[in-house]
């Protein structure tokens, strides 16, 4: 099988990806397409569609030149001018009438609708694709219902690139855990805000580190998804529903963001030994499935009190292996886009398996 890609959204996650697909074209072909015999041989693709409302669209049934389209967006910040190709498709129009078989779900995110995402994925799954979706929006909102559109199609619904970007939490907790109870999920789920209150710690002041974070391309010009907790709410909810089993709406999370926290807060937990982090958190109470997010105190002696930066973490407690860490990045152009060749690689490993 030959995984034909059509890209809905082609924004700095979107051309992630693309540029590892054009970069580790000849890598993927000889680890994963070679005849030896493994869960991934024969493994093909090709790009046959974009579409993004600000970009443009172009459709090749015979597949695109990625190379040719980087360099334009890159040039001129469009795709429309590629030299070839059906122009002008919106993105209900590329997901149903292209050949593709495998949709990539990259537009922006909003948590509190998660649209146009969700038009986009159910009109995916509908039309039997797969769909592999880097869009917190979606699988917060809306797991159940388009996990079974999904089952009821006989397609895949991927979103490994959701929580932790490309660190495979997801895949940590779903498959390499597989078989063990967990009791509790915590941890460090927005690097906007760790690497904030990691610079406040050394006395610097909440505006002045927000600034040079927007500087840097850690926080948005309008920061409040981040610096309000809305951002690791969607992740809590994502965790609560898909690992955890839970039933959970935005308004079952509790949320306090960072922009309470003084200077002074975070002087006095230095003086106890203790650091401020903003904290996910789900876990069990008695058959019930709870989550909140807030800045907590933690003592120094906490794995998470000592991870810095932009950097994220998450600590699963279970019944036969204690607590299990995992640590990276949780944001980034590649990182983000390394998370779709995961589930990618994936879907075409699971339908190895049923041949």
């Amino acid at each position: 099988m030959k995984y034909k890609l059509a890209f809905i959204g082609f924004g700095t996650v979107g051309q992630g990806f693309a540029e590892i697909l054009q970069e580790k074209k000849e890598y993927l072909k000889d680890t994963y397409g070679s005849p030896r015999p493994s869960p991934w041989n024969g493994f093909e693709f090709e790009v046959v569609a974009i579409s993004d409302p600000i970009k443009g669209s172009v459709y090749k049934e015979e597949g695109l030149n990625l190379k040719e389209l980087l360099s334009l967006v890159k040039e001129t910040g469009k795709i429309d001018s590629y030299s070839s190709g059906i122009k002008g498709w919106d993105s209900i129009k590329t997901i149903i009438s292209t050949n593709s078989n495998v949709i990539i779900e990259v537009s922006p995110t909003d948590i509190k609708t998660g649209e146009p995402a969700i038009t986009h994925i159910k009109t995916a799954l509908s039309n039997k694709k797969n769909v592999i979706t880097t869009n917190k929006g979606p699988i917060a909102l809306a797991y159940k219902e388009l996990s079974n559109l999904a089952n009821e199609n006989g397609v895949f619904l991927k979103f490994e690139g959701t929580v932790l970007s490309g660190t495979p939490a997801l895949n940590l907790s779903l498959e390499a855990l597989a078989g063990i109870k967990i009791k509790e999920i915590r941890g460090i789920l927005n690097g906007t805000t760790n690497y904030i209150l990691t610079e406040m710690e050394k006395g610097r002041t909440y505006d002045e580190v927000l600034k040079e974070a927007q500087r840097l391309g850690y926080a948005e010009t309008k920061p409040d998804a981040d610096v309000e907790g809305w951002d690791a709410l969607a992740k809590v909810l994502i965790l609560a529903n898909v690992v955890m089993g839970g039933n959970l709406k935005i308004e079952d999370i509790q949320r306090t963001g960072i922009t309470g926290t003084t200077l002074s807060d975070i002087q006095e937990a230095k003086t106890e030994n203790k650091r401020y982090k903003l904290i996910g958190k789900v876990w069990k109470e008695g058959v019930q499935i709870k989550g909140s997010v807030k800045p907590e105190k933690l003592d120094l002696n906490d794995f998470l009190a000592n991870v810095g930066g932009a950097t994220n973490a998450l600590t699963f407690s279970t019944d036969d292996l204690g607590e299990v860490t995992i640590i990276g990045p949780g944001a980034g152009k590649k990182e983000t886009g390394f998370s779709i060749l995961t589930d990618l690689l994936n879907i075409h490993r699971l339908l190895k398996g049923t041949k």
